[in-house]
């Protein structure tokens, strides 16, 4: 390869969420973090020459993006998942949690129902109740190792609760689920007849797996258009997280003058200077880089998916269609979750990311990120066997 993955990197004492913050979070110190969602990879040249020149100028004054920003963002999505998106559209946000939150402000009220599919990313959960929301669950079911939506019982609660929105989550965070357009196609029917709203986070389509294509909500139907907030960024892909650069298209004028006056309201303008040249970078230099990447990550779902079926049969794969983030099923050691919690973080000494935090659908389930290099996935995997063989002998 030409962009050396393998590469360990120390993140340590850089205030790095993911590595220099176990103790304040009650870990120990010596946890080895395969937790939250960015990487521990090199971005890509082009990115990190564009954050060098901002750098270097010494003047960080306000910034906006102007019609080469469009074009770069606009031409990615065109050519690799034929969608034709309009400057008026877009909408730039610090984040897309950020911007579920200006869709929950602006476009329902205290009070109304809104709807996830658990387990899914917690802080859908959490923005929508600290918003003062009624969160609606309609649980995805796990059939033959393989997550489904419910879509009777998701027609059933959106009449029943009068829900006025709904937040999809796809490619689906943690599952691994890449929703087939048939699948995408009914939600938006059903949304449709009734008057819901819909938020679709796709901040994942970037990483999508061999014999499965991710389809942007609104290429499913052009009608869809009409009640729909596309949630995009280069965070993932480009492991820019902490950029903060996020890119909100929202077709239908009146929801965007909404989510643009709740925008208004809570006081935020432009993004910062780095991650609107970063953003820009990445979707005209980055897609080498990031082809080489997918091969590489590619690579540790065979190594994980080896490894557990040769070493720990007891934990099983949920064999994921999209996203760096695996989903494990940890049931049959039929441990409590305090258990669970104690085997991974005190005995592992792994910082994972526990299934229950993504609603009571994820107990007995472990988040983990395998965008690392294949010796930290090594290192992790064996410190896993070593604490479920001590279990098991502890139960003979």
């Amino acid at each position: 390869m030409k962009y050396n993955f393998d590469e360990i990197i120390d993140r340590r004492n850089t205030d790095c969420l993911k590595y220099d913050f176990a103790l304040e979070r009650g870990l120990p110190e010596d946890v080895l973090p395969l937790w939250v969602a960015d990487m521990d990879f090199r971005t890509a040249p082009g990115i990190i020459e564009a954050a060098v020149r901002d750098a270097a100028s010494g003047i960080y004054g306000y910034t906006d993006s102007k019609d080469d920003y469009f074009r770069a963002v606009a031409d990615w999505y065109r050519t690799y998942f034929d969608w034709h998106v309009k400057q008026e559209w877009l909408v730039k946000t610090p984040g897309i949690v950020f911007a579920i939150a200006m869709a929950i402000q602006a476009l329902t009220k205290e009070g109304d129902a809104v709807m996830i599919q658990q387990p899914v990313y917690y802080p859908f959960r959490a923005v929508i109740r600290d918003n003062g929301r009624k969160l609606i669950n309609n649980a995805l079911v796990l059939r033959d190792g393989h997550y489904e939506m419910n879509l009777e019982d998701f027609e059933q609660k959106i009449r029943k609760e009068k829900v006025k929105l709904f937040v999809l989550c796809s490619p689906h965070n943690p599952v691994g689920r890449v929703w087939t357009r048939e699948e995408l196609l009914r939600v938006g029917e059903i949304c449709l007849k009734y008057g819901v709203k819909v938020v679709s986070d796709e901040i994942h389509s970037d990483f999508v797996y061999e014999g499965s294509r991710h389809h942007v909500f609104t290429t499913v139907d052009a009608r869809f258009e009409a009640f729909s907030i596309i949630c995009t960024a280069p965070s993932k892909t480009f492991n820019l997280a902490g950029l903060q650069a996020s890119n909100i298209f929202i077709p239908d004028a009146r929801i965007r003058e909404a989510f643009l006056r709740q925008m208004s309201a809570a006081g935020y303008s432009q993004l910062n200077m780095i991650g609107l040249h970063a953003c820009r970078a990445a979707y005209e230099t980055g897609r080498e880089w990031l082809e080489e990447l997918k091969v590489y990550l590619k690579g540790n779902l065979e190594f994980v998916r080896g490894y557990l079926e040769q070493n720990l049969p007891q934990i099983r794969l949920i064999e994921p269609e999209g996203t760096y983030l695996i989903w494990l099923d940890f049931r049959a050691l039929g441990l409590s979750e305090e258990r669970l919690e104690h085997l991974i973080v005190q005995e592992a000494k792994l910082w994972l990311d526990g299934g229950a935090i993504f609603g009571r659908d994820g107990e007995g389930f472990e988040r983990i990120n395998i965008a690392c290099p294949r010796a930290v996935l090594e290192e992790a995997c064996r410190r896993l066997e070593r604490a479920v063989h001590s279990l098991q002998a502890e139960n003979q």
